[in-house]
């Protein structure tokens, strides 16, 4: 969707059958056998019809709330825990402290152990994350539905027992692991810090929005063990959280558990709302940044609300028809024309502010300035005023908002988030029927108003992002200095007296058992082949009245010659655009109008086309496919704009240190006559090369439908399906074999390669060699198994040495990745630019105790828990059962392949795993690439015995 969608877009369930309000006698009746300190407040399930969620909403006596929401489509439980406090709650001067308790709350409790959090839920088959922003922290599990029990256990346990566990020494890991995330998603990135920089400009001094959510580093070098621990104190009482579980669950047992594990721990202090007064600026401010980038970045942000504003909706909707995709003005001005590589519009909204937001990256091509770009981008709101808003506007926006509902309901992880934040938010977790109904109600007089009333002849702030040395590219010299902040004397206020957690009526330090291991739901498959030529492997889904199909191609960047790298990826950007019969923007209208997506892509062996409809649409959207697929334009305008969009891409890539990482290390280890050691985006140099001719020529031997096969999951039964694809019978052609793979070289072992990117704040170290290609069954599998403990979960003894012991990384990890011909190892991170030496000699170390020593018997245990419980999770959406049928498809397996991993799990032998460490894991045979700061890096890796050599890209 739209980014100015998603401010406000819910994830959503479409009730099957009639469903109301319980009557009040059973409402009641419910009521009576709650435990004494659980209050049911409402019961909701949708209408015949209605798009909901159903759920029951309880509150226990210390002010927790509780949401339950059954789903019983798969034997998986999702459970969130969403405290509302954000970096909106701290001070100046006081900064990142919502995002740095965020990370503290990994660190064990009272009755939970250092990294076991981690450990629990992995072994359980589960995933865990945690996420911060400006108003709200949410921590979360996914996993399969017999370890719920265990999962309350461990979230209960860190909201009313952590201060116990929490030390100074966890305190500085993590103080120090939050500088290497920041380093790593800000300072190292290109445009990392553009927002923190707007932010500044655009909100008053002190105003919560105007520093950045992870900190500013000197705020964070404040920060004391008691700062964090008053944080915890003042925010994470149960009555300021909602605890919100959804899936395959028993009401009753789920919140009998819930009363057991959470409901002896005190309330914490009242919290009370923030005021939203409404940003305004007295002028408009220019500000400016140079940074390590090829295409200058334009943003310019008007104030305008807040979320849930009665203008909300009509400002998302301006948002849209200035700058929402191929049909608004801002992309016909400025993209279409050439002016810019990308650009656009959106309504982001936050709790206390939104604003309406434009931004271009400028084609140098054309002229870098951003000066014309900023008038380009005035002259498109002007444009508007004139243009008005037309009848389709408003059509196409109830039509992808209802669309994006449906949609959400294929995951009970978006549900329960859905249900999780109206809660937060609005103490109402039932807001999909009032956000339709606000959407519904958007007239063509609302948009032209608030436009008048936020826009037009408003005061805006204007970033202007340039390379290094281009202050002469800025939109306008700059006019505003953001306020230095005063530091506040408290980093915490509010606190009151809190009562210490009442004595247990259980012991919680026994880890409760998990339940019977549910039965796991493998999607029944069909199989037919259309016009005897195209292989179809399909099921059935009912959840949702929607339809996926996936058609793969075989070839992608594995047919080009290499001298033409990018061809297959340039000709699936030009099956996006025009057809022989419309133009892009008109294509684009019309699937915005069925609320369908319909894209081509490409990758190292196949080129795909991927289709996403409400199924009652389905149709009419297969009719775009196969315009798009049999009658492209294939016009000289588009392939200019697309190829120049290409080229700048590509050059803007190269000031980023990993798109450097991955380019080197496939060269490294598949050489440059091999097309798996050139991008599939191609070079530079190759896809300058590129003609049109070209294009149609990759055309005509790659999209055949002797080359192609298809999946699909739709909630229609097959021979339906199959009726409705027969349009494609028409399209015809056999299959295209593939050239011969190029020669492989024999590799640098020893020997460490360097891409130098000077002045860099961290180094992405890779480390690796050539492996297995993929297989189901066989060593590759296995291999899988094998690298589990070294480095395939967050608790891996590459993770826990490099993150959490000596904290030089935000996270490391090893993996093995195979494809139909060529497999490889890779071992990876980014790392503190000043210890690179010290984190390689801590990678080769922990590869060198494993490939000697293998892994332990407890490691062992862990790895065969969290693989074989994990598959629970598997197959819950359509994409993710698509590809589940696609790897039975690509690689011809039996349906039941899984049957037999599961045997191979249960049933490898720890010195068959450990044969294979000792068979692919020797460290005098890996290669090793560093992308970093030569200078300061090379003289320590020079001290450690390596031969540091430039590799040229």
């Amino acid at each position: 969707m739209k980014k100015w969608l998603l401010a406000a877009a819910v994830s959503a369930a479409l009730a099957g059958c009639a469903a109301e309000k319980a009557p009040a006698p059973l409402a009641l009746s419910a009521a009576a056998q709650l435990p004494a300190s659980v209050t049911l407040v409402e019961s909701y399930a949708p209408k015949a019809g209605e798009i909901g969620i159903p759920y029951k909403k309880y509150v226990l006596a210390n002010g927790l709330t509780v949401l339950l929401h059954e789903d019983h489509s798969d034997p998986l439980v999702k459970v969130d825990v969403t405290y509302h406090v954000g970096s909106d709650r701290e001070h100046p001067g006081r900064t990142g402290f919502a995002h740095l308790f965020e990370h503290m709350m990994f660190q064990g409790s009272e009755h939970v152990a250092d990294e076991q959090h981690f450990k629990v839920v992995t072994e359980a088959g589960g995933e865990l994350n945690g996420t911060t922003n400006s108003d709200r922290t949410n921590y979360f599990e996914t996993v399969p539905s017999n370890q719920l029990e265990k999962m309350l256990w461990l979230e209960s346990d860190r909201m009313g027992y952590l201060l116990p566990a929490l030390t100074d020494q966890k305190f500085e890991v993590q103080r120090a692991t939050v500088k290497n995330e920041r380093a790593q998603r800000i300072d190292n990135r290109p445009y990392g810090r553009l927002n923190e920089q707007f932010q500044q400009a655009f909100y008053p001094k002190g105003h919560p929005y105007s520093w950045p959510v992870i900190g500013w580093p000197a705020d964070l070098d404040r920060a004391t063990t008691q700062d964090v621990k008053d944080f915890f104190r003042r925010w994470y009482g149960p009555n300021n959280a909602t605890l919100t579980i959804g899936g395959d669950i028993d009401e009753a047992q789920t919140l009998s558990w819930v009363n057991k594990y959470f409901g002896d721990i005190p309330r914490g202090p009242e919290v009370k709302a923030l005021d939203k007064p409404l940003v305004t600026l007295d002028k408009t401010r220019y500000v400016s940044m140079q940074d390590n980038i090829h295409l200058p970045l334009i943003q310019i942000g008007f104030p305008t609300v807040y979320a849930r504003h009665q203008d909300e909706a009509a400002l998302d909707l301006l948002a849209n028809i200035l700058g929402g995709g191929k049909t608004s003005i801002i992309y016909k001005n400025l993209v279409k024309d050439g002016y810019a590589v990308q650009a656009g519009a959106s309504h982001p909204c936050q709790e206390l502010a939104c604003q309406l937001s434009f931004y271009a990256l400028a084609n140098p091509a054309k002229g870098a300035s951003l000066a014309p770009i900023e008038k380009l981008i005035r002259q498109s709101i002007d444009e508007f005023e004139t243009r008005g808003v037309t009848d389709e506007d408003l059509q196409k926006v109830k039509i992808q908002f209802r669309a994006d509902s449906i949609f959400s309901l294929q995951s009970v992880s978006g549900k329960v988030a859905s249900l999780a934040v109206n809660q937060t938010f609005t103490g109402n977790p039932n807001q999909i029927g009032n956000d339709l109904a606000r959407y519904d109600a958007v007239t063509k007089e609302d948009v032209m108003r608030v436009f008048r009333e936020y826009v037009k002849g408003k005061p805006s702030v204007v970033m202007s992002v340039v390379p290094q040395g281009g202050e002469a590219l800025v939109a306008a010299p700059d006019n505003y200095t953001p306020p230095t902040p005063e530091v506040a004397k408290q980093a915490v206020t509010g606190l009151s007296a809190t009562l210490a957690p009442a004595h247990s009526s259980f012991d919680r330090s026994v880890m409760p058992s998990a339940a019977k291991a549910p039965v796991l739901k493998v999607p029944e498959l069909w199989s037919a082949t259309l016009a005897d030529k195209i292989d179809v492997m399909g099921t059935q889904s009912s959840e949702t009245p929607t339809t996926e199909i996936i058609i793969y191609l075989n070839g992608g960047h594995r047919m080009e010659p290499l001298q033409k790298a990018g061809l297959a990826a340039l000709t699936a950007d030009m099956l996006n655009e025009s057809s022989a019969k419309r133009s892009s923007e008109a294509l684009a209208q019309a699937l915005e109008l069925l609320g369908s997506s319909v894209s081509f892509s490409a990758s190292d062996y196949q080129s795909v086309v991927r289709v996403t409809s409400l199924t009652e649409n389905l149709d009419k959207t297969l009719a775009i496919v196969k315009e798009r697929l049999l009658e492209p334009g294939f016009t000289e305008a588009d392939f200019n704009r697309v190829k120049q969009q290409t080229l700048q891409t590509l050059q803007h890539m190269v000031s980023d240190p990993n798109y450097l990482a991955n380019e080197g290390f496939s060269k490294l280890l598949f050489g440059s006559d091999n097309s798996l050691g050139i991008s599939s985006g191609g070079t530079l140099q190759t896809v300058a090369g590129i003609t049109l001719e070209d294009v149609k020529a990759f055309y005509a031997e790659q999209y055949r439908a002797g080359n192609a096969q298809m999946v699909t999951v739709t909630d229609l039964p097959k021979a339906q399906l199959l009726e409705k694809l027969q349009p494609l019978t028409r399209w015809q052609g056999d299959a295209t074999p593939l050239p011969v793979a190029g020669k492989l070289p024999a590799g640098n072992p020893g020997i460490v390669f360097i891409i130098d990117k000077p002045g860099a704040a961290q180094s992405v170290i890779s480390i690796g060699k050539r492996a297995l290609p993929y297989d189901a069954t066989g060593d590759f599998f296995k291999s899988y198994l094998m690298n589990y403990p070294l480095g395939g979960a967050f608790n891996s003894r590459i993770n826990l040495n490099l993150r959490e012991d000596k904290g030089y990384t935000y996270g490391a990890r090893s993996f093995f990745a195979g494809g139909s011909e060529q497999g490889y190892f890779e071992a990876s991170a980014s790392v503190r630019s000043d210890v690179t030496d010290k984190a390689l000699a801590e990678f080769m170390k922990e590869i060198s105790r494993y490939h000697q020593s293998g892994m332990s018997a407890e490691e062992q245990a862990f790895m065969r828990a969290s693989i074989s419980q994990g598959k629970a999770l598997d197959y819950e959406t359509p994409y993710q059962k698509a590809g589940f049928i696609r790897m039975i498809q690509k690689y011809h397996l039996a349906h039941d392949f899984t049957d037999e991993q599961d045997k191979i799990v249960s049933q490898i032998s720890l010195e068959q795993l450990n044969q294979l460490a000792k068979q692919w894991l020797d460290p005098a045979t890996m290669q090793i690439l560093i992308v970093g700061d030569k200078a300061s890096v090379e003289p320590g890796l020079t001290a450690l015995g390596y031969k540091v050599v430039n590799l040229p890209l």
